[in-house]
């Protein structure tokens, strides 16, 4: 079946809104389900997407969306919790990641299969396992092993029944899940904080500074999700997705003082004072730094063991090639976009 009519979650994010301009580039209907219409006034403009207001933690709303439409993808995800239960019992934790990375994920598969939807694309994390010490991996982990569950069912189903597939429970989905490390582009929470770091301190003691990253544009994640939607081979796959580099954390930040012309003095911090200074930086208000579970998270390694999919024709852009267009605070894009920021536009 040709997919023509699309249903995101997380459309009106920093990976959706670019995901959602692709797919509208291609001519294909978009719904974007947004708790707030206007968090995703960028998107509607654009004549192929509409934006609905709606709770997507609704199981019967997500029901009554998805109705209609071809595919669904979910890129609902957050970095940090507030609402946290016992943290002496990792399996005992009931926070925002449970309800967000776990529960709704649940509810978006038993809704395809109330709905009618055969196909469901999901956003994972690379570094996400059941078994991690960080919560934020743990829910990860959970989370995408639902959906290819979901996947599972349906390949059992297809060979039980002779006369056609038959769904139950809920499922029938062909699933896809794609585990990206960090991604970078105009509008990212990663390449962006640390340069707004450095222009604020000469010298910056740096936790977990020898963890390695593989980071991906934006633009080719949201490419990949695109480029999944009609393809058979995807089916019931997992893709990690990478950048061509790795580095180390301090040789990104190294590279972010570069580009803007802030080269400070990183101070690489141990275990112990990495931990710490993780502990003490969740008791900042506002937007959190780090946490300990990022720490956690930062344990291992953010790379991937193969090369870019072969599923997907084309090659990643490097970081190197990408940042400086955003990052640079003195090119006319840049200052365009803070006047913006600025107007609140």
């Amino acid at each position: 079946m040709k997919i023509e009519r699309i249903c995101i979650l997380g459309g009106s994010g920093f990976v959706g809104t670019h995901l959602v301009s692709q797919l509208a580039a291609r001519g294909l209907q978009v719904r974007v389900l947004s708790h707030r219409r206007e968090m995703a006034k960028a998107l509607i403009l654009l004549p192929t997407v509409e934006v609905v207001e709606a709770d997507v933690h609704d199981a019967h709303e997500l029901v009554r969306q998805f109705r209609g439409m071809d595919a669904v993808i979910n890129l609902v995800g957050i970095l940090h919790e507030k609402n946290i239960g016992r943290v002496d019992l990792p399996s005992a934790r009931r926070g925002d990641f449970q309800h967000v990375h776990i529960e709704l994920v649940r509810k978006v598969v038993h809704a395809c299969g109330e709905a009618g939807v055969h196909r469901l694309l999901h956003m994972s994390a690379l570094g996400a396992d059941a078994t991690s010490r960080s919560a934020y991996q743990r829910s990860k982990g959970v989370g995408e092993a639902l959906v290819r569950e979901a996947g599972l069912h349906h390949q059992e189903h297809e060979r039980w029944f002779l006369d056609g597939p038959k769904f139950v429970h809920g499922y029938g989905l062909n699933v896809t899940v794609f585990r990206p490390s960090v991604i970078f582009g105009r509008g990212d929470s990663f390449l962006s904080m640390f340069a707004r770091l450095l222009k604020l301190f000469p010298v910056l003691p740096l936790a977990s500074a020898g963890t390695r990253f593989a980071p991906v544009h934006v633009e080719d994640v949201a490419r990949a999700f695109a480029d999944s939607l009609d393809n058979p081979a995807t089916y019931g796959q997992t893709y990690d997705l990478c950048g061509p580099n790795v580095y180390t954390l301090k040789q990104l930040i190294e590279t972010v003082g570069s580009v803007i012309g802030k080269r400070r003095s990183i101070i690489p911090l141990g275990k112990w004072p990495s931990y710490f200074q993780a502990w003490a930086m969740e008791f900042k208000p506002g937007a959190k730094l780090m946490t300990r579970d990022n720490y956690f998270a930062m344990c291992t390694d953010n790379v991937c063991s193969g090369g870019w999919p072969a599923v997907f024709d084309f090659q990643p852009a490097a970081l190197e090639a990408v940042a400086p267009e955003y990052l640079r605070a003195d090119t006319p894009r840049a200052r365009y976009e803070d006047y913006r920021e600025h107007a609140g536009r």
